[in-house]
């Protein structure tokens, strides 16, 4: 008896991908973006103290809580959307994640060294590796996962929140990433001796969502929003309250209107934060899923170029840090010392705009992204 190895079959056109996903993605961007530039500055209360607090409350409430839950629950209903179009069979799909993700966590690591210490898509790599089987089980198994990981994954975000509360640090002080005037050598060791902490927290942290994530794949509510309107419109509106409730109190501990928390009332608000930060991720995904049952019947400009800025997510999540980079490292612009957190949001958004406009350039000439295109033959190649 002789077996026949057969490789996977690469991936559907593009042409057959739906809008939701895509379009989730190209929002998600300016999520990300908005989350992670106050980061780059060293003092993220400079600036007008007004604007600087509206910022950060805003940012807590609809950003924080939503940009990394809605990435991983994008990340994971990925997941099946790439076994479906590849055609492999059980075996077949689980090494093609793993190699996927281990590539992810290769292009992650040099993201790291050569670019910025904030990096995840290696968290997302490392996911994949671990979680590749997941996709074929059932969904009572599903839904337990996700269960059962929420708890750990809650305690770890919690305790990465209430450290700098505790502190009376604003949370993106806390987690600065500015350049203190290190040689490129230092920078180089501290970040790869701080990535393997980073990788395993986080992976650990986004596993719920990812998993949630597999589990909506299976009932394509972001392929067919039509059909499942009434659901999406339930889950967004519950979802987005749940969150924004959850992340008050945080949010007024991190603005200063609630001040000297009890220690039990200050633990309570950092792990409430990031525990109803699921439900707000998954509900910015229903309301985009929502927006695009418009959107497909009566297409505007904006609605291709977000598309196609969701199709090139990779390569624009990249060049996001290129940006940041030039823009507020002192080997680029030097902005770090003269924004606060309001200026570095205004960054953010005119870096998504700029972003959006790539996007729609390498559609028109009909160029996937680099990123992508380097994932693809690292992921597909016999």
């Amino acid at each position: 008896m002789t077996t026949t190895m057969v490789a996977p079959a690469r991936p559907r056109a593009t042409e057959e991908r739906a809008l939701a996903p895509d379009l989730a993605r190209g929002a998600m961007l300016l999520a990300i973006a908005l989350a992670h530039a106050p980061l780059y500055v060293t003092d993220a209360r400079r600036g007008p103290e007004a604007l600087n607090t509206v910022t950060d409350l805003f940012c807590f409430l609809f950003v924080d809580n939503h940009a990394r839950p809605m990435f991983a629950f994008l990340f994971g209903y990925a997941l099946v959307q790439l076994l479906d179009r590849s055609g492999a069979d059980r075996a077949g799909g689980r090494r093609l994640l793993r190699r996927r993700g281990r590539w992810l966590v290769a292009i992650g690591l040099a993201h790291v060294a050569l670019l910025v210490p904030l990096d995840i898509l290696s968290v997302y790599g490392l996911a994949s590796v671990v979680l590749a089987g997941l996709p074929r089980w059932g969904d009572r198994a599903l839904l337990w996962t996700a269960g059962l990981t929420l708890v750990p994954a809650t305690a770890v975000a919690g305790a990465g929140l209430w450290f700098p509360m505790a502190q009376g640090i604003p949370t993106y002080t806390a987690g600065s990433v500015a350049v203190a005037g290190e040689g490129f050598w230092a920078l180089l060791a501290g970040r790869l001796t701080a990535w393997p902490f980073g990788l395993v927290a986080g992976g650990l942290v986004v596993v719920p969502a990812i998993v949630l994530g597999m589990w909506a794949a299976r009932r394509r509510y972001l392929e067919e929003p039509a059909r499942h309107r009434r659901l999406l419109l339930r889950a967004a509106v519950a979802t987005t309250a749940v969150s924004v409730a959850g992340s008050l109190p945080a949010a007024l501990v991190q603005t200063g209107v609630w001040a000297e928390p009890s220690p039990a009332a200050l633990w309570a608000a950092a792990l409430v934060q990031p525990l109803t930060g699921y439900a707000g991720g998954i509900g910015l995904a229903a309301l985009v899923a929502l927006v695009a049952i418009r959107a497909q019947r009566r297409r505007s400009r904006l609605t291709t170029m977000v598309e196609a800025l969701g199709r090139r997510s990779m390569t624009m999540y990249l060049f996001q840090s290129v940006v940041f980079v030039a823009v507020f490292s002192p080997s680029g612009l030097g902005l770090q010392d003269h924004l606060g957190l309001a200026g570095a949001a205004l960054v953010a958004a005119l870096t998504w705009l700029v972003s959006l406009r790539l996007a729609d350039l390498m559609r028109r000439v009909g160029h996937r992204g680099p990123a992508e295109i380097l994932l693809r033959r690292l992921a597909y190649r016999s």
